[in-house]
Protein backbone atom coordinates (compact mmCIF):
# COMPACT_ATOMS: atom_id res chain seq x y z
CA UNK A 1 0.00 0.00 0.00
CA UNK A 2 1.61 3.41 -1.31
CA UNK A 3 0.99 6.03 1.20
CA UNK A 4 1.79 9.65 1.82
CA UNK A 5 3.24 10.78 4.67
CA UNK A 6 5.09 14.14 5.56
CA UNK A 7 5.79 14.86 2.63
CA UNK A 8 7.03 11.16 1.58
CA UNK A 9 5.36 8.19 -0.09
CA UNK A 10 6.43 4.94 1.05
CA UNK A 11 5.02 1.75 1.17
CA UNK A 12 3.70 -0.37 4.04
CA UNK A 13 2.12 -3.91 4.89
CA UNK A 14 -1.85 -3.49 5.94
CA UNK A 15 -1.41 -6.69 8.10
CA UNK A 16 1.70 -5.02 9.74
CA UNK A 17 -0.32 -1.91 10.45
CA UNK A 18 -3.22 -3.35 12.45
CA UNK A 19 -0.42 -4.20 14.86
CA UNK A 20 0.07 -0.66 17.11
CA UNK A 21 3.45 -1.92 19.03
CA UNK A 22 5.23 -2.17 15.17
CA UNK A 23 6.72 0.81 12.86
CA UNK A 24 7.87 -0.30 9.59
CA UNK A 25 7.78 1.18 5.46
CA UNK A 26 9.56 0.53 2.25
CA UNK A 27 10.85 3.83 1.14
CA UNK A 28 10.84 5.59 -2.85
CA UNK A 29 12.39 7.67 -4.65
CA UNK A 30 9.76 10.83 -4.01
CA UNK A 31 11.15 13.71 -1.89
CA UNK A 32 14.24 13.99 -0.18
CA UNK A 33 17.14 16.81 0.12
CA UNK A 34 19.15 14.95 -2.30
CA UNK A 35 19.40 16.04 -6.16
CA UNK A 36 19.85 13.60 -8.88
CA UNK A 37 20.24 15.26 -12.66
CA UNK A 38 18.06 18.34 -11.34
CA UNK A 39 15.00 15.73 -9.53
CA UNK A 40 15.10 15.54 -5.52
CA UNK A 41 14.99 12.32 -4.51
CA UNK A 42 15.30 10.37 -1.07
CA UNK A 43 18.47 8.93 -1.12
CA UNK A 44 18.97 6.87 1.87
CA UNK A 45 22.64 5.60 1.73
CA UNK A 46 26.27 7.55 1.46
CA UNK A 47 27.02 7.16 -2.03
CA UNK A 48 29.79 8.80 -4.16
CA UNK A 49 27.65 11.51 -5.75
CA UNK A 50 25.37 12.67 -2.72
CA UNK A 51 26.41 14.65 0.40
CA UNK A 52 26.42 12.99 3.92
CA UNK A 53 24.95 15.94 5.28
CA UNK A 54 21.43 15.09 2.43
CA UNK A 55 21.63 11.29 3.30
CA UNK A 56 21.39 12.12 7.09
CA UNK A 57 18.46 14.44 6.73
CA UNK A 58 17.01 12.44 4.49
CA UNK A 59 16.64 9.45 7.01
CA UNK A 60 15.39 11.60 9.11
CA UNK A 61 12.83 12.62 7.30
CA UNK A 62 11.79 8.99 6.24
CA UNK A 63 12.32 7.89 10.01
CA UNK A 64 9.43 10.64 10.81
CA UNK A 65 7.43 9.49 7.81
CA UNK A 66 7.18 5.53 9.49
CA UNK A 67 7.20 7.72 13.18
CA UNK A 68 9.94 6.20 13.85
CA UNK A 69 12.35 9.78 14.72
CA UNK A 70 12.65 8.88 17.93
CA UNK A 71 14.25 4.99 17.32
CA UNK A 72 17.85 4.75 16.91
CA UNK A 73 18.86 3.46 12.84
CA UNK A 74 20.49 0.27 12.87
CA UNK A 75 22.43 0.03 9.50
CA UNK A 76 24.32 -3.03 7.85
CA UNK A 77 27.96 -3.01 5.94
CA UNK A 78 26.13 -5.33 2.96
CA UNK A 79 28.33 -7.52 2.18
CA UNK A 80 26.19 -10.13 -0.04
CA UNK A 81 26.59 -12.93 2.74
CA UNK A 82 24.52 -14.88 5.26
CA UNK A 83 25.66 -12.89 8.25
CA UNK A 84 22.85 -12.17 10.38
CA UNK A 85 23.71 -9.53 13.62
CA UNK A 86 21.76 -10.12 17.25
CA UNK A 87 21.07 -6.61 17.66
CA UNK A 88 20.81 -6.40 22.11
CA UNK A 89 21.90 -2.28 21.90
CA UNK A 90 20.65 0.57 20.44
CA UNK A 91 24.28 1.86 19.69
CA UNK A 92 25.47 0.32 16.79
CA UNK A 93 27.76 1.17 13.94
CA UNK A 94 27.35 -0.03 10.76
CA UNK A 95 27.89 -4.24 10.77
CA UNK A 96 29.09 -6.30 8.30
CA UNK A 97 26.14 -8.61 7.13
CA UNK A 98 23.11 -8.61 5.50
CA UNK A 99 20.38 -9.32 7.72
CA UNK A 100 19.81 -8.56 11.86
CA UNK A 101 17.13 -9.60 13.66
CA UNK A 102 16.44 -8.00 17.73
CA UNK A 103 13.25 -8.21 20.43
CA UNK A 104 14.27 -4.17 21.47
CA UNK A 105 12.38 -1.44 21.41
CA UNK A 106 13.08 1.60 19.99
CA UNK A 107 15.49 0.41 17.36
CA UNK A 108 15.02 0.15 14.04
CA UNK A 109 16.33 -2.47 11.25
CA UNK A 110 16.97 -1.56 8.47
CA UNK A 111 18.64 -2.51 4.92
CA UNK A 112 19.15 -0.89 1.85
CA UNK A 113 18.81 -1.74 -1.49
CA UNK A 114 18.63 -0.57 -5.26
CA UNK A 115 17.06 -4.09 -6.87
CA UNK A 116 18.04 -6.92 -4.36
CA UNK A 117 15.28 -8.10 -2.16
CA UNK A 118 14.01 -6.46 1.05
CA UNK A 119 12.58 -8.97 3.33
CA UNK A 120 11.04 -7.95 6.67
CA UNK A 121 9.89 -10.23 9.23
CA UNK A 122 7.73 -10.15 12.59
CA UNK A 123 6.64 -12.36 15.10
CA UNK A 124 3.68 -10.78 16.89
CA UNK A 125 4.07 -13.46 19.82
CA UNK A 126 6.99 -13.33 20.87
CA UNK A 127 7.73 -9.63 19.81
CA UNK A 128 10.71 -9.81 17.76
CA UNK A 129 11.38 -8.74 13.97
CA UNK A 130 14.29 -8.99 10.92
CA UNK A 131 15.15 -7.13 7.91
CA UNK A 132 16.66 -9.18 5.86
CA UNK A 133 19.40 -8.03 2.00
CA UNK A 134 18.81 -10.95 -0.24
CA UNK A 135 20.88 -10.56 -3.31
CA UNK A 136 21.21 -13.40 -5.51
CA UNK A 137 24.15 -14.25 -3.13
CA UNK A 138 22.05 -13.91 0.00
CA UNK A 139 19.55 -16.10 -1.35
CA UNK A 140 21.86 -18.80 -2.95
CA UNK A 141 23.45 -19.02 0.66
CA UNK A 142 19.62 -19.12 2.09
CA UNK A 143 20.06 -15.71 4.28
CA UNK A 144 15.81 -15.79 4.60
CA UNK A 145 16.02 -19.05 6.13
CA UNK A 146 18.46 -18.85 8.38
CA UNK A 147 17.10 -15.71 9.40
CA UNK A 148 14.11 -17.54 10.58
CA UNK A 149 16.17 -20.07 12.12
CA UNK A 150 18.23 -17.45 14.26
CA UNK A 151 14.52 -15.82 15.27
CA UNK A 152 13.62 -19.83 16.88
CA UNK A 153 16.57 -19.99 18.17
CA UNK A 154 17.02 -16.31 20.20
CA UNK A 155 13.33 -15.93 20.68
CA UNK A 156 11.38 -19.40 20.73
CA UNK A 157 9.45 -18.10 17.48
CA UNK A 158 7.12 -20.42 15.47
CA UNK A 159 7.28 -20.10 11.90
CA UNK A 160 3.56 -20.31 11.66
CA UNK A 161 3.18 -17.68 13.88
CA UNK A 162 5.58 -15.12 11.51
CA UNK A 163 4.57 -12.53 9.10
CA UNK A 164 6.64 -11.91 6.22
CA UNK A 165 6.88 -8.21 3.83
CA UNK A 166 8.85 -9.02 0.63
CA UNK A 167 9.18 -5.20 -0.64
CA UNK A 168 9.95 -3.96 -4.26
CA UNK A 169 13.09 -5.72 -6.35
CA UNK A 170 14.10 -6.25 -9.76
CA UNK A 171 11.34 -8.63 -11.06
CA UNK A 172 12.04 -11.68 -13.04
CA UNK A 173 11.35 -9.59 -16.65
CA UNK A 174 14.48 -7.67 -15.78
CA UNK A 175 16.87 -9.66 -14.17
CA UNK A 176 18.58 -11.40 -16.40
CA UNK A 177 22.13 -13.63 -15.42
CA UNK A 178 24.62 -15.61 -16.40
CA UNK A 179 23.48 -19.22 -17.12
CA UNK A 180 26.16 -20.26 -14.68
CA UNK A 181 23.17 -19.29 -11.70
CA UNK A 182 21.15 -22.30 -12.88
CA UNK A 183 24.20 -24.78 -11.85
CA UNK A 184 24.68 -23.18 -8.74
CA UNK A 185 21.06 -22.66 -7.89
CA UNK A 186 19.98 -26.30 -8.65
CA UNK A 187 23.15 -27.57 -6.26
CA UNK A 188 21.10 -26.13 -3.77
CA UNK A 189 17.65 -26.02 -4.50
CA UNK A 190 15.18 -28.86 -5.16
CA UNK A 191 12.74 -26.70 -6.99
CA UNK A 192 15.26 -24.07 -8.61
CA UNK A 193 14.43 -24.82 -11.97
CA UNK A 194 11.15 -23.06 -10.72
CA UNK A 195 13.33 -20.00 -10.71
CA UNK A 196 14.27 -19.15 -13.62
CA UNK A 197 13.17 -18.62 -17.02
CA UNK A 198 14.73 -21.50 -19.13
CA UNK A 199 16.37 -23.95 -16.87
CA UNK A 200 19.47 -23.79 -19.28
CA UNK A 201 23.61 -24.34 -17.98
CA UNK A 202 25.03 -23.49 -21.01
CA UNK A 203 26.52 -26.88 -21.91
CA UNK A 204 23.27 -28.02 -23.82
CA UNK A 205 24.35 -29.17 -27.75
CA UNK A 206 22.95 -27.23 -30.22
CA UNK A 207 20.95 -29.70 -32.31
CA UNK A 208 21.39 -26.50 -35.40
CA UNK A 209 24.66 -25.36 -34.76
CA UNK A 210 24.88 -25.07 -38.87
CA UNK A 211 23.13 -22.28 -39.07
CA UNK A 212 25.60 -20.35 -37.13
CA UNK A 213 27.90 -20.32 -39.62
CA UNK A 214 30.57 -20.47 -36.76
CA UNK A 215 33.43 -22.98 -37.28
CA UNK A 216 34.19 -24.76 -34.65
CA UNK A 217 35.52 -23.42 -31.36
CA UNK A 218 34.11 -20.04 -32.18
CA UNK A 219 30.05 -20.44 -31.63
CA UNK A 220 28.77 -17.73 -29.61
CA UNK A 221 28.65 -18.02 -25.88
CA UNK A 222 25.06 -19.20 -24.83
CA UNK A 223 22.18 -16.49 -24.36
CA UNK A 224 21.61 -15.57 -20.50
CA UNK A 225 18.19 -16.41 -18.10
CA UNK A 226 16.03 -14.73 -15.86
CA UNK A 227 16.09 -15.04 -12.03
CA UNK A 228 13.01 -14.76 -10.24
CA UNK A 229 14.62 -13.79 -6.88
CA UNK A 230 11.33 -13.20 -5.25
CA UNK A 231 10.37 -16.69 -6.10
CA UNK A 232 13.61 -18.25 -4.29
CA UNK A 233 12.93 -16.72 -0.98
CA UNK A 234 9.97 -17.31 -0.89
CA UNK A 235 9.94 -20.93 -1.32
CA UNK A 236 13.02 -20.65 1.34
CA UNK A 237 10.70 -18.95 3.61
CA UNK A 238 7.63 -21.63 2.92
CA UNK A 239 10.20 -24.47 4.03
CA UNK A 240 10.74 -23.20 7.72
CA UNK A 241 7.28 -23.58 7.96
CA UNK A 242 6.19 -19.71 7.59
CA UNK A 243 2.34 -20.52 6.29
CA UNK A 244 2.06 -19.19 2.17
CA UNK A 245 -1.05 -17.05 3.47
CA UNK A 246 1.36 -14.97 6.44
CA UNK A 247 4.33 -13.81 2.95
CA UNK A 248 3.52 -10.63 1.26
CA UNK A 249 5.21 -10.10 -2.05
CA UNK A 250 5.12 -6.37 -3.63
CA UNK A 251 4.72 -7.13 -7.99
CA UNK A 252 6.43 -3.81 -8.11
CA UNK A 253 10.01 -4.46 -10.03
CA UNK A 254 12.59 -1.25 -9.46
CA UNK A 255 14.04 -1.76 -12.62
CA UNK A 256 10.48 -0.84 -14.85
CA UNK A 257 9.58 1.73 -12.11
CA UNK A 258 12.41 3.69 -12.12
CA UNK A 259 9.88 6.70 -11.60
CA UNK A 260 9.31 5.20 -8.06
CA UNK A 261 11.98 3.27 -7.04
CA UNK A 262 15.96 3.47 -7.59
CA UNK A 263 17.21 0.66 -9.60
CA UNK A 264 21.36 -0.33 -9.83
CA UNK A 265 20.71 -2.20 -12.55
CA UNK A 266 19.20 0.64 -14.72
CA UNK A 267 20.68 3.64 -13.21
CA UNK A 268 24.24 2.17 -12.16
CA UNK A 269 26.69 4.48 -10.45
CA UNK A 270 24.21 7.16 -10.22
CA UNK A 271 21.50 5.33 -8.39
CA UNK A 272 20.59 6.47 -4.97
CA UNK A 273 19.06 3.79 -2.41
CA UNK A 274 15.90 2.81 -0.54
CA UNK A 275 15.58 1.94 2.72
CA UNK A 276 13.58 -1.14 4.22
CA UNK A 277 12.86 -0.90 7.95
CA UNK A 278 11.58 -2.24 10.83
CA UNK A 279 11.13 -2.39 14.91
CA UNK A 280 8.79 -1.85 17.78
CA UNK A 281 7.93 0.82 20.37
CA UNK A 282 8.99 0.53 24.14
CA UNK A 283 6.13 -0.87 26.48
Amino acid sequence: MLTRSKGLRILQLEPLERLPWLVHGFSTRFGGRSSLEGEPVLNLAFTDWDERSNVLENRNQFQSAVNAREFALIPLKQVHSDVIHRISSGAVEALPGDASITNLGNVLLSVQTADCVPILLVDPRKRAVAAIHAGWRGTLARIAEKSVGRMIQEYGSKPADLIVAIGPSIGPCCYEVGVELVTKFTAQFVDAAEYFDEPRTGDEPNPIQWLNMKPPGHQPPPKNVHLDLRKANCSQLRSTGIRAANIHVSALCTACNTDIFFSYRKENTRSGRLLAVIGMREG
